[in-house]
């Protein structure tokens, strides 16, 4: 049930001034933490819960079963929690579970997943710009940050620390590594290995996103044996299995390590593959 904000004070309980607009419609079992603000307009459904210091702008719809934690601001005009759009989806209660501290921009779109009991899911620390969209069964990490105008269909995973570029699209079961960077406008139909930049259509792995791996204090040995690894994965004449599997003979890094699992497991699973680059 949504409560009423109060003062502990020496002369007793004190009700404080409301946080919540008149005008937003707030479902009578929605759990509102006391100090979450809610714009005009806004509309909470039934079975939503919303942590600590939440700020809901104007016109924002959330519908349940959704969850958000602490410290999140949602912009006017974000849809969140509602049906996915996917016509295998039968009215099962699947779930939209929401982090801590992330912002979503102006109508931005997550939707709930598809069959009973899956749930997508956006971690702690996410920038979602404006009119960006998040389909059914989709699993963002932390600190990733989504440019305006992205799609992600349903099911793609990316990994934490990933920059996404504007005006992008990506495929379906596409999975993006942490640390790696997609270009503007690009075509993601294949996944993206970590600590690559990607851009293209069709896309393509360009380089080691190097600015990146500084920036989240790689070490220069690391970084040696990424660009080793990335000359044997994009510019030597093995073929490309071969390669993944004789990466581990260029060291022990935790970062090689993460990219080699990484890519077999893209080999290996039922996806669409790793992203192709130019083999030259």
């Amino acid at each position: 049930m949504t409560k009423l904000l109060h003062n502990q004070t020496s002369a007793g309980v004190m009700p404080l001034k409301p946080t919540i607009h008149p005008t937003a419609i707030i479902h009578p079992d929605a759990d509102l933490d006391p100090s979450v603000q809610v714009g005009p307009y806004a509309v909470i459904g039934e079975k939503v819960k919303i942590g600590a210091d939440t700020t809901i702008g104007a016109h924002v719809v959330i519908s349940g079963p959704t969850e958000i934690g602490v410290g999140n601001h949602i912009f006017p005009g974000a849809a969140i929690g509602l049906e996915p759009q996917d016509l295998k989806y039968k009215g099962a209660e699947s779930r939209v579970r929401i982090g801590n501290h992330n912002r979503i921009r102006e109508y931005v779109t997550i939707n709930r997943a598809t069959d009973e009991g899956e749930e997508t899911i956006l971690g702690d620390h996410n920038l979602l710009m404006a009119y960006s969209h998040v389909a059914h069964n989709c699993i963002l990490g932390n600190r990733v940050i989504i440019a305006n105008n992205v799609a992600l269909a349903g099911h793609v995973e990316i990994e934490s620390h990933v920059t996404i570029g504007g005006v992008l699209g990506i495929h379906q079961f596409v999975h993006i590594g942490t640390m790696a960077m997609l270009g503007g406008m690009s075509r993601i139909d294949r996944d993206v290995p970590p600590y690559m930049l990607v851009e293209g259509n069709p896309g393509r792995v360009r380089s080691l996103n190097l600015v990146g791996l500084k920036r989240m204090g790689i070490t220069g040995e690391e970084i040696s044996q990424l660009k080793k690894a990335f000359r044997l994965l994009y510019r030597s004449d093995v073929s490309f299995t071969q390669a993944v599997d004789q990466l581990a003979i260029l060291g022990g890094g935790e970062p090689l390590t993460h990219l080699q699992r990484f890519l077999q497991s893209s080999l290996n699973a039922k996806r669409r593959g790793p992203m192709p680059g130019s083999r030259k």
